[in-house]
This record gives structure tokens, C-alpha cells and sequence, in this order.
């Protein structure tokens, strides 16, 4: 893989980094956050170098998902520079790694944009071929941050088929466009429910929503992940399906979508849309 954008000058320490993707959705709940998890593990798979920042200052849940011990905090690598904590082969970085789990982040925006800032710059990732950016929900200041300081390669939609939330992600994805950031693809979370006593299949959240914002917006559906226990269990006990349960029908989902976007990256130009700027 080839890097196709080059880091800014305050981003000068991140050029080891060959793709950077946002992960992200309109709205929360929408199982974005294990999304990730899983993805990170499935492009490790894929033989990448791969690192993931939990960018949700308020919420902060990738330390969890990957089995790091509540207390946990990296190492500093030199002045103001962190080594980044590595759990399952993947890079991590977390604003949970450095407080208190229970704490809660009362900061204004410009405060959780410059922690996010931080995170990021102040990171020694090494070389990477990609690192994933667990985005916040919503269209706030550090997605803002992200698309006006950093060389994104594209973005990752990830949604349920419930009509609001579809809603929430069409926002994503305009702000995407308007920046010129690559929609890489639609992951769909949550697409039906099997019974586990009966096998009786249901769409409990509607049926073909990532398929027709995907279209609507030309991009891929990459994936329709079901609504399991095993999903939620594994990720709250950290090990993401993709190795707790590699043979999995859900591990598998995840390789395809690494496999997908992987091939997109390889292939995205950047989107022709209208640049906007923010003050």
C-alpha cells in the first residue's frame, strides 16, 4: 500500500503513517466503535501494520474492547510523546489511558479538539499502513479538527438500517464530501436477528438501508453485520469476534470488509465535491 496524502507540517511525525481512516457515523449506538475494533483486527489479518486512536474524548470505550487492565498507561517515548499501548498486534491510543475510567471529560469543544490534536500528534505510531480513528458520533469540532489538519484517506460509514439512523449517517457522509474526504464504503451493523432457539430470522431495525444510502451516494456497501450476542460478549470482554472467533460467520464479515477496503484505498481519488471552510 502507497500513501496517497502527506502529513501537514504540523504533522510532520506522522509520515511513517501510509493511510490514515476515519471511522464514523452520524449518531451513536450504532456499534461504530466495535466496527473498528473488529476492522483493526481483520486488517492485521490482512498482513497490515495497523494502529487504531479511540477519538471519542467523552466516551472512550477501545481500551475495554481490546483487553487492556483498567489503570494501564503508556510509556512516554520522549518529551510530550507517548509510545502507543499495543494489545492484540494493533497500536492503540486512548484518552482512557491516561484517566480515570469513571472520570468524566467536562471540557468545552476546543478543549476536547486539542486532546484529540494531542492523541494523535503526540503519538510515536511508527510505521503504519494504516491507522484507524474511532471517530466520536456527530459532526463536531474534531471532526472538524480531522479534516482540516490531517491527511485523511477516506472515511468508513457505518450505520443500522433504522431510518434515523440513516439520517444521521447521510450527515457523515455530506461532511465527508464537502471536505474532500473519500467515502471508502457503508458498513451495515445490526441488519437482522436470529433466533438462537428457533432460527427464525428477523430485520428488527428495517431492511436494506446501508444498501440504499451506499447507492444514493455511489459508494460501497461493504458489509451487513448481524445483530449477535457474540458481537456485543466478546467485544465487552476483550476479544473482538475476529479472535474470539476467527471461523465465525462475524469474523469472516470483518475480513471481507478489511479485504474491501484495503482494495478502495488502493484505488480512492479524492472526492470532487465543493471545499467548504470552517472559522
Amino acid at each position: 500500500m502507497t500513501a496517497r496524502r502527506r502529513p501537514s507540517q504540523e504533522f510532520q511525525d506522522m509520515e511513517g503513517i501510509k493511510h490514515i481512516v476515519a471511522v464514523a457515523s452520524g449518531k451513536g449506538g450504532v456499534g461504530k466503535s466495535t466496527v473498528t475494533a473488529n476492522l483493526a483486527l481483520a486488517l492485521a489479518q490482512e498482513g497490515l501494520k495497523v494502529g487504531l486512536l479511540d477519538a471519542d474524548i467523552y466516551g472512550p470505550s477501545q481500551a475495554q474492547m481490546f483487553g487492556v487492565p483498567t489503570g494501564q498507561r503508556p510509556e512516554m517515548t520522549g518529551e510530550q510523546v507517548f509510545s502507543p499501548i499495543e494489545a492484540h498486534g494493533i497500536k492503540t491510543m486512548s484518552m482512557a489511558y491516561l484517566v480515570d475510567v469513571k472520570d468524566p471529560m467536562v471540557w468545552r469543544g476546543p478543549m476536547v479538539a486539542g486532546a484529540f490534536q494531542q492523541l494523535l500528534n503526540q503519538t510515536a505510531w511508527g510505521e503504519l499502513d494504516v491507522l484507524l480513528i474511532d471517530m466520536p458520533p456527530g459532526t463536531g469540532d474534531i471532526q472538524l479538527t480531522l479534516s482540516q489538519k490531517v491527511p485523511v484517506s477516506g472515511a468508513v460509514i457505518v450505520t443500522t438500517p433504522q431510518d434515523i439512523a440513516l439520517l444521521d449517517a447521510q450527515k457523515g457522509i455530506e461532511m465527508f464530501r464537502k471536505v474532500k474526504v473519500p467515502v471508502l464504503g457503508v458498513v451495515e451493523n445490526m441488519s437482522t436477528h436470529t433466533c438462537s432457539q428457533c432460527g427464525h430470522s428477523e430485520a428488527v431495525f428495517g431492511a436494506g438501508g446501508g444498501e440504499r444510502i451506499a447507492e444514493e451516494y455511489q459508494t460501497r456497501l461493504l458489509g451487513q453485520l448481524p445483530l449477535t450476542l457474540s458481537i456485543r460478549e466478546n467485544a465487552d470482554g476483550g476479544r473482538p469476534s475476529v479472535i474470539a472467533e476467527p471461523q465465525g460467520e462475524v469474523a469472516k464479515c470483518f475480513l471481507s470488509i478489511a479485504r474491501q477496503v484495503i482494495e478502495t484505498l488502493d484505488t480512492a481519488e479524492a472526492d470532487e465535491g465543493p471545499s467548504i471552510s470552517f472559522s
